[in-house]
């Protein structure tokens, strides 16, 4: 089974759904004849990811990620299809490989005690502070 490196990472090529579309804008009579879009699926089922990774890249995929499990994108900024090709594999790799790093897990800490001080210190000093803008009290 042949497989494709995207973002440091070996995908079948049965992962990878292709289609062939006429781009639309300007171009003249190639634009009416040649279909130089591309769309690329990867078909998440297939592309034989761990469980987390897979997490990952569906959080980052956003709207690109159909109700079919398929991250799909596609280009037609190109006025060939190779070249769109070659942009959609290099868009795609660079979402796979922004999804490889696991994130760190947070450590939960507390304030040092010192630190803890030294804000009801400030707390006090501030409170003082406005203490002595009011207008003094009318007791008689």
């Amino acid at each position: 089974m042949a497989t494709i490196e995207l973002g440091g990472l070996a995908i079948p090529e049965s992962a990878l759904a292709w289609r062939f579309i006429r781009a639309s804008g300007p171009g003249g009579q190639n634009v009416n004849k040649v279909s130089s879009a591309v769309e690329c699926r990867l078909l998440l089922d297939r592309a034989e990811l761990d469980s987390g990774l897979r997490c990952r890249l569906e959080r980052l995929a956003g709207s690109r990620l159909n109700a079919r499990g398929e991250v799909v994108l596609c280009a037609d900024g190109e006025r060939s299809q190779a070249r769109n090709r070659a942009d959609v594999l290099a868009r795609l790799a660079d979402l796979i490989a922004a999804a490889r790093p696991e994130p760190k897990r947070r450590v939960a800490t507390k304030p040092p005690r010192a630190a803890k001080i030294r804000r009801r210190e400030d707390k006090a000093r501030r409170s003082e502070t406005k203490k002595h803008r009011r207008a003094p009290s009318q007791d008689f």
